[in-house]
């Protein structure tokens, strides 16, 4: 039954080529994002669970 109904749908082949794209754009920004984090914010972010101030200084 949805064979037939998915099977009707013009150029819903598109589709799962649309979604792929989407999902590799955002992991490879992600990993370009990652790459490109100055370690010092690194650092920065690590150690804020760990802070006994309550206050939060932005870098």
């Amino acid at each position: 039954m949805y064979k037939e109904i998915l099977r009707s749908i013009e150029n819903i082949e598109i589709y799962p080529i649309i979604s792929l794209i989407i999902f590799l754009l955002f992991f490879v920004s992600m990993f370009i994002w990652v790459v490109k984090t100055p370690k010092s914010h690194i650092k920065h972010m690590e150690s804020l669970p760990l802070d006994d101030n309550d206050s939060i200084t932005l870098p």
